[in-house]
Parts: structure tokens; C-alpha cells; sequence
């Protein structure tokens, strides 16, 4: 199946929807800086991967894409880790963190398995080329 739209990938749902419910959880917060950040590295995840895939429509190989699916995956771990600083503060519920810890984790999966295709592809494309 061809994607014309980033908005037609599953990962940039998955992101989305990520971002909506940890602003529903930053919402009561006064922490503004904690809070700032949280919510800058979770629309990263997003973001990143919405202007990799913008970016890489041209682009004759998966590098440009690759790197900004890089970086959607390592926000990915930057949010797990703040869900652990937020529990331990008292911010949000170990459930609620829980939570959102496994939507990131499921999310750098699906992240990481694309990568990992992206990678063979252009691997199998270089080996043609060269024969």
C-alpha cells in the first residue's frame, strides 16, 4: 500500500494521539517548565515524523527520512523518561504513567521495525544497482 499523506501513517496516529492524552495530563500542572518540556518532546515525536516524511517524498534514497524517524524515536524515549520523573515528583499516577510509558514504547516499536525496512530497502537497491 502506497502513502501519498504522513496523516495516513499508523506511527503518526499513534503520535497524535500520544500528544492528546499527555496534555489532558500536563492540564493541572503548575510546573510550567516541566511541563513545557514534556509536551515540546511528545509533539516532537509527531512532528518529526510528519516533516521527515514531507521532506524524503523526493529524496532518492531513505537517509533524510531515516533521520528524522531517528529523532521521533529517541523523543519517544525522552517522554518515557520524563513519565518516570513526573510519577516521582507526584505529578501523575503510576497508572497514568504506566500508560503513557507503554504508548511510547509501542510507538518506538513501530518506529524502529519502519527504520529497520527503510534500511533493507535501500540496502536491496544499492546491491541491484551494483550488479
Amino acid at each position: 500500500m502506497k502513502v501519498y499523506n504522513f496523516e495516513e501513517l499508523t506511527i503518526w496516529k499513534m503520535a497524535r494521539d500520544l500528544v492528546k492524552d499527555v496534555y489532558a495530563l500536563c492540564a493541572p500542572q503548575r510546573d510550567y517548565g516541566f511541563t513545557s518540556q514534556l509536551q515540546r518532546a511528545t509533539v516532537s515525536i509527531m512532528n518529526n515524523i510528519a516533516e521527515g516524511f514531507e521532506r524524503s517524498k523526493n529524496a532518492q534514497d531513505n537517509k533524510l527520512l531515516l533521520n528524522f524517524l531517528n529523532i521521533s524515536y529517541g523523543s519517544c524515549g525522552e517522554v518515557r523518561s520524563m513519565m518516570y520523573a513526573a510519577e516521582d515528583l507526584g505529578y501523575i499516577d503510576a497508572e497514568s504513567a504506566k500508560t503513557i510509558r507503554n504508548s511510547c514504547t509501542a510507538l518506538a516499536f513501530k518506529i524502529e521495525a519502519w527504520m529497520t525496512k527503510l534500511r533493507e530497502y535501500d540496502n536491496t537497491t544499492k546491491q541491484q544497482q551494483r550488479s
